[in-house]
Formats: structure tokens, C-alpha cells, sequence
């Protein structure tokens, strides 16, 4: 299960951004697309998992999903697929092989809160 090391990995790339701002992260905002090869029940539990016992513990992952828009060599446009197992224009059925989007695994945003400082 792959998605485990995604859930560590964006675990600590959002620990070490809470570190050096000084906030507590509430919540971890991804863009995922339907290509990336990951499951997004498996990442949304893997990522609890990977939280525990980490600042972010308690923290939520929120995932927009991302479909798959290819580039349509005939319509010289992007085009949305209907099936990922069909890559032809929903236009003109025309075979396409450039991918737009579709593929990503991104974190695009923390939602944080700030924290209260250490009396001295």
C-alpha cells in the first residue's frame, strides 16, 4: 500500500512548515487527480494513521479530486474524458494522448491556527 509513504510523506512536509512558522495545522488541502495511481480511501486512512502521535494529530486531509482533460489534436482544444479507459476526444472521438490534467498529487494549502507563545 503505497499510499501509507504519500500519507508520511505530506505528514511531514506539512510538520516541518508548522515548525518553522510556529502554527498547528487543522487541516491539509490536495488536489488528486483520477491518473495520480492513488486511492483516495486509502490515502484518507493511511493519512489518520500517519498522523498519530505527530502535531498533526487530529488534523483533516481534503481532497479535491481532479479529472482527467486531455488535448484533442483534431478539436485543438481540451477536452474532459468520459472514461479514463477510453482516451478520445468527448467531442469527436478522436484518439488523444496528451494529458492536461489529471495526474496530480499536490498539496496546494494548510489550514492553520496560530499558536499561543511560551511564557518565559
Amino acid at each position: 500500500m503505497h499510499e501509507l509513504s504519500i500519507a508520511m510523506s505530506i505528514v511531514e512536509l506539512a510538520e516541518e512548515e508548522a515548525e518553522r512558522r510556529g502554527v498547528q495545522v487543522e487541516a491539509v488541502h490536495l488536489k488528486l487527480g483520477a491518473l495520480s495511481g492513488v486511492v483516495k480511501a486509502a490515502l484518507l486512512s493511511c493519512y489518520e494513521m500517519a498522523c498519530e502521535g505527530t502535531p498533526l494529530e487530529g488534523s483533516r486531509l481534503l481532497i479535491d479530486e481532479v479529472p482527467v482533460v486531455i488535448f484533442c489534436p483534431s478539436c485543438r482544444a481540451q477536452r474532459p474524458l468520459n472514461s479514463v479507459q477510453l482516451f478520445c476526444c468527448s467531442e469527436c472521438g478522436t484518439p488523444a494522448s496528451a494529458v492536461v490534467q489529471g495526474k496530480e498529487l499536490e498539496v496546494v494549502a494548510l489550514e492553520i491556527k496560530e499558536c499561543a507563545p511560551n511564557p518565559v
